[in-house]
C-alpha cells in the first residue's frame, strides 16, 4: 500500500481512557501508512507526540504496559511528585493542591525521553490543543517548545495546574475542542479516535468531589463535540468502549488497550476500503461523505 496518502489523524481528550489511541497508531503501521498530520487534545496530544517523533503504535502499547504496570514505582512517583506536603495540609491548603504538569509529564509518561524539545524537529507536523483561560478560546500550537505545548493540553481543572504560554494561561484543550477534526481539515481523508466518554457508574450513588468535577467536564466535552459533528465529521471516526474506565485509571492500560483490539480489524478494512475508493472532499454535510464509524455508537 502506498505510504503517500494525506491523512489527517486526529486524536481526542479523554485521560487514561485514550490508551486506545495506541491501537488506531498500530493499523497505521500495519497498514504501512503515516499520517500527514496529527492533530491532539489532552492525551491526544500525548500520544500524538510519541507517534510523531517515531515511535510505532506496538512501541508505545510495550512501553505503557511495562510502565503502568510497575505499581510500587508509581506509587514512589506519585509521593516524589505530589502536590502538597504535612505542612500545606496544616495551613488549610489541601483543596488549592494541584499537580504540576510538566513535572507529571516528565515522570509519568513512558517515551517522553524520545520526544523531542520543539515542533520542528518531529518526523510528522503536529498540532496541540489547550484552551486560553482568560481568553475563553482555544489555542492551537505546532511550532516552539513541544513539551510545555503538551503540559498545556493535559491541564485537566483540578487535578494540575494552568500552565503558562507566551504569557496566556492555558488549561485543557478538552474544555474546547474535544476531538480536533477540525484542525485537519486540508487533508484529503480524516481519521478520528475519540475517547471522551462520559460519568460512568451507579445511578444510585452520589459521586464524590472529583469524579463531579470530572464528569461535569465530560458532558460538557460531548456537547461541544457533537456540535462540532454536526458540522463534518470525519472520514473514519474510531469510538473504543471506555466508558468502564475512569479518566486517570492508567494502571489499567493494558484492559483498555486488549478490551479494545477486536476493533483494529475493523478498523483496518475501513480504512484500507476507503484508500482503494477514490474520492473528493467536500464540505457538504456529513451523508455526502465516504465514512465509517468502529466501535460504540453515540
Amino acid at each position: 500500500m502506498s505510504l503517500n496518502h494525506d491523512i489527517g489523524l486526529a486524536l481526542g481528550g479523554g485521560g487514561a481512557r485514550g490508551m486506545a489511541h495506541i491501537l488506531v497508531c498500530e493499523v497505521f503501521d500495519e497498514l504501512g501508512l503515516k499520517p500527514a498530520l496529527i492533530a491532539g487534545t489532552s492525551i491526544g496530544a500525548i500520544i500524538g507526540a510519541g507517534y510523531a517523533s517515531g515511535l510505532s503504535g506496538r512501541e508505545m502499547r510495550e512501553r505503557a504496559i511495562e510502565f503502568f504496570g510497575q505499581r510500587r514505582e508509581l506509587y514512589s512517583r506519585l509521593w516524589q511528585t505530589r502536590p502538597i506536603g504535612f505542612g500545606d495540609i496544616l495551613r488549610g491548603r489541601l483543596l488549592q493542591a494541584q499537580f504540576d504538569t510538566l513535572r507529571v509529564l516528565e515522570n509519568f509518561v513512558p517515551g517522553i525521553e524520545v520526544v523531542p524539545e520543539t515542533f520542528e524537529e518531529l518526523k510528522i507536523p503536529l498540532k496541540v490543543v489547550s484552551c486560553d483561560f482568560y481568553g475563553w478560546c482555544e489555542t492551537v500550537m505546532e511550532t516552539g517548545e513541544l513539551r510545555p505545548a503538551i503540559a498545556a493540553s493535559i491541564a485537566i481543572p483540578s487535578v494540575f495546574k494552568p500552565v503558562s504560554i507566551n504569557g496566556r494561561i492555558q488549561i485543557d484543550g478538552g474544555a474546547v475542542n474535544p476531538l480536533p477534526i477540525d484542525l485537519c481539515l486540508d487533508k484529503s481523508l480524516i481519521v478520528a479516535s475519540d475517547v471522551a466518554g462520559g460519568p460512568n457508574g451507579d445511578p444510585d450513588k452520589v459521586p464524590g468531589l472529583l469524579e463531579t468535577i470530572i464528569g461535569a467536564a465530560q458532558i460538557s466535552m460531548q456537547a461541544v463535540q457533537a456540535e462540532k459533528l454536526k458540522r463534518r465529521r470525519p472520514d473514519i471516526l474510531f469510538r473504543p468502549e471506555i466508558n468502564g474506565f475512569f479518566i486517570l485509571d492508567f494502571m489499567k492500560s493494558e484492559q483498555i488497550i486488549s478490551l479494545n483490539e477486536p476493533l483494529k480489524d475493523d478498523l483496518k478494512r475501513r480504512l484500507e476500503h476507503i484508500i482503494d475508493s477514490p474520492f473528493e472532499r467536500s464540505d457538504a454535510p456529513a451523508a455526502s461523505q465516504i465514512q465509517a464509524e468502529i466501535g460504540l455508537a453515540h
